[in-house]
């Protein structure tokens, strides 16, 4: 008779905790409302209700309990991932809570997740296999720590700055993480493919109430922990497997990656501030381009939602690439370069509608 593994057992203990963490949440946001809830109001809010954010909070307690349930080597994995990944939570969560929180303190509490990270597992980035003796800089001291923090907060920014409709940011670490569990597993990883099996399900626990009717938001606390989650998973795969590329760590993230080095780009482009909020995003151009003009019967969430699946499509482009290419480092080079040069073209199109109808002037 089949046997239900442990590594299930954690997935699905994990899943209904995130949820039941979430479903409390939102029953009990009368309580503390003027703390935990997301204004509609802003540039770039698009939902019709405050909302609770503190997403994220069920989000850790649903890897808690997953952690509590996993098998020795699971545990210690996800032990490592889950305390890395407080100064960043904390952060976020303190922003969510008191809306106060500089983007520099942030940017900071993230890096040092990534060192801590670090320090707790003495796993870090050592090799890019870049041509012409490029490689040789993790020579110098700390170099790979540095890079290491640095990749890892980065993800974890990037996954807040495309935190802007239900389901997108968590959707894009699921399509992450299971790309990652499925290389881990054909490289003969258990153990990482089983860890990315532990984190989707308390992702995906958050989802069934974020996913499509937004009862609840991540926050910027759960954008947090889910892009040092999946940053961390993604040097974890090329750590533990030399075979495979370190350009597949940057596929597996590329869709937030290629976002914000362009919406970064476009910013300083024009004298703003690299954080400056704008309606500029390509998951906000789909918004208008195509979910508010074809999708105008729906109401207003679920045009919000609709915007994520297209995204997801878009994300899944770098990341079939990793798992197609996963040890040939020419590939991936060429397969990243090229999912930028289909992000720029559809970002091109959209911009076009967008500015002729003025919505790139918002």
């Amino acid at each position: 008779m089949p046997t239900l593994r442990t590594e299930h057992f954690s997935l699905l203990v994990g899943l209904a905790s995130a949820f039941l963490f979430c479903l409390l949440i939102i029953r009990t946001k009368g309580l503390l409302g003027h703390l935990t809830l997301d204004s509609d109001a802003g540039v770039q809010r698009v939902h019709t209700q405050p909302t609770p954010r503190i997403g994220g909070l069920a989000v850790i307690l649903g890897l808690i309990s997953s952690w509590a349930t996993s098998p020795p080597e699971i545990a210690e994995m996800l032990a490592v991932l889950i305390l890395g990944s407080l100064p960043a939570f904390a952060a976020g969560l303190a922003e969510d809570v008191s809306k106060q929180i500089s983007p520099t303190t942030r940017v900071i509490a993230c890096l040092a997740s990534g060192v801590l990270l670090t320090e707790l597992s003495g796993v870090q980035v050592s090799r890019l296999d870049l041509p012409f003796g490029l490689d040789s800089v993790w020579s110098f001291a700390f170099a790979g720590l540095l890079f290491t923090s640095f990749a890892v907060g980065g993800i974890a920014n990037s996954i807040n700055m495309v935190d802007g409709h239900h389901g997108l940011a968590s959707g894009l670490v699921l399509i992450g993480l299971v790309s990652i569990g499925l290389i881990a597993f054909n490289q003969g990883d258990g153990s990482l493919a089983k860890l990315s099996i532990a984190l989707s399900g308390a992702i995906l626990g958050f989802m069934l109430l974020n996913f499509p009717l937004g009862k609840i938001f991540l926050g910027d606390g759960g954008a947090y922990l889910l892009g040092t989650s999946l940053g961390w998973c993604a040097v974890l795969l090329v750590h533990r497997n030399p075979q495979v590329s370190p350009w597949v760590a940057l596929l597996v993230c590329g869709f937030p990656v290629i976002e914000v080095a362009f919406t970064v780009f476009r910013r300083l482009r024009r004298n703003l501030h690299p954080a400056h909020p704008d309606r500029l995003h390509l998951h906000s151009l789909v918004r208008t381009r195509f979910t508010c003009k074809y999708l105008q019967s729906l109401p207003r969430d679920l045009q919000n939602a609709a915007v994520s699946p297209v995204i997801w499509l878009i994300a899944s482009i770098p990341c079939g690439a990793a798992l197609a290419f996963p040890t040939s480092t020419p590939s991936c080079a060429l397969a990243f370069a090229l999912s930028f040069l289909i992000y720029l073209a559809i970002y091109g199109h959209l911009i076009r509608f967008a500015s002729s109808s003025g919505g790139g002037k918002k």
